[in-house]
């Protein structure tokens, strides 16, 4: 790249939460941001140095935008992938690239990909409409997956017997076998256009069953070496076999039985990683930003134990955000507040994310759950 990274203009489409920590990372490099989200009060609006409010699944308005930007990525994969197609034809630099965006966002061409590839994960087959379902002879209980659009446990359901289906999605899904998981894991692996590959260090995580969302993400994993050094290197095959450029969140189970099973991917920053802005020596949003720009991949390892702790709406709340607590665990040491900039909350919905870094990895547990206690996110 001729210019200096200061020099160009980076559009990200998507002006969430993953946005908006990506642009207070690219402040540090005097980057010029440009964002396209659809919500006029999304995160970024005040962060980017410009802001449009659109839809980022319309061409000609994806297209338009692409065209004021030097490097284009994206903080979410719902968007359009016909215009990125044609952006990349007329020499835009779009990354990670079309045809990573368009083979992730189907859920059921993403686990083809996993087969084709020897990736290792649960037998699954694709079904079209509620009758596939009925005609199928896949055994019971299994996950039933929207092939498009699901995120943050939304588009996924268990379905444990065939009464199950009178409410099963009509739309085309992938059935997965229900995994016997003894923890969900995740790995970040990030990949320049020079080829460069570095992952972050193998996380755990821990889920809140009702919302279907990660509670808690612990760093670093206190599995064996050699399962962790698998787990990494099943993120750089995967990473490899895409040829991707820019950052890649594999999220993955270990069995009980002691194999690892690749679940799904995320090309752009992940909520896997937010630890690494105080937990490790790198950040996952300046990995991204390095990767996309070419540049030299920095120090992945991390500096202390960290765990990462969702802040979620409370149940029955739904108006104006009120952060109840705050003050209480601002004054325990080692703990790192984010929040996203959202006026408004509503039951579940990500409100920031806290991180506690301690020397002592049960002790940042135990203050975890003492915030979880005591920060409420109410209106």
């Amino acid at each position: 790249m001729a210019k200096q990274i200061s020099e160009l203009k980076l559009g990200i489409l998507g002006g969430g939460q993953l946005g908006r920590m990506l642009i207070q990372e690219a402040i540090n490099y005097n980057l010029t941001t440009l964002v396209l989200d659809p919500d006029h009060e999304a995160p970024c609006k005040h962060l980017a140095n410009y802001f449009e409010c659109g839809s980022i699944t319309d061409f000609d308005t994806v297209y338009k935008f692409g065209k004021k930007a030097d490097v284009i990525t994206i903080e979410i994969e719902k968007v359009n992938i016909e215009a990125l197609e044609q952006l990349e034809k007329e020499g835009k630099m779009v990354f990670p690239q079309a045809r990573v965006i368009r083979l992730i966002q189907d859920k059921g061409i993403q686990k083809q990909f996993f087969k084709e590839n020897d990736i290792p994960t649960a037998p699954f087959q694709l079904a079209n409409t509620k009758e596939d379902l009925l005609n199928s002879s896949f055994p019971f209980p299994y996950m039933l997956k929207q092939r498009k659009d699901g995120y943050d446990g939304k588009g996924v359901m268990r379905i444990n017997n065939i009464a199950d289906l009178d409410n099963a999605f009509d739309s085309p899904c992938l059935i997965e076998e229900l995994v016997d998981f003894e923890k969900e894991i995740a790995v970040i692996v990030s990949r320049n256009s020079n080829g460069e590959v570095k992952t972050f260090p193998m996380v755990e995580m821990e889920f809140n069953a009702e919302a279907n969302l990660v509670e808690f993400l612990i760093s670093p994993s206190t599995y064996p070496e050699h399962v962790q050094e698998r787990a990494e290197t099943i993120a750089k095959n995967i990473a490899a076999a895409l040829n991707i450029t820019g950052l890649l969140a594999v999220e993955m189970f270990i069995t009980r039985d002691g194999q690892i099973l690749v679940n799904e991917l995320a090309p752009r920053p992940h909520n896997s990683g937010h630890h690494t802005i105080e937990g490790n020596y790198v950040s996952q949003f300046d990995q991204h930003l390095r990767s996309v720009f070419n540049l030299p991949l920095g120090d992945t390892r991390a500096i202390n134990n960290a765990v990462m702790l969702n802040v979620l709406g409370e149940k029955g709340h739904d108006g104006v955000a009120k952060y109840q607590g705050l003050e209480k665990i601002m004054a325990i040491d080692g703990v790192y507040v984010h929040l996203y900039g959202k006026k408004y909350t509503k039951p579940f919905r990500k409100m920031g994310h806290i991180t506690i870094v301690d020397q002592n990895r049960e002790a940042a547990i135990e203050k975890a759950n003492l915030i979880k206690e005591t920060l409420k996110v109410i209106s």
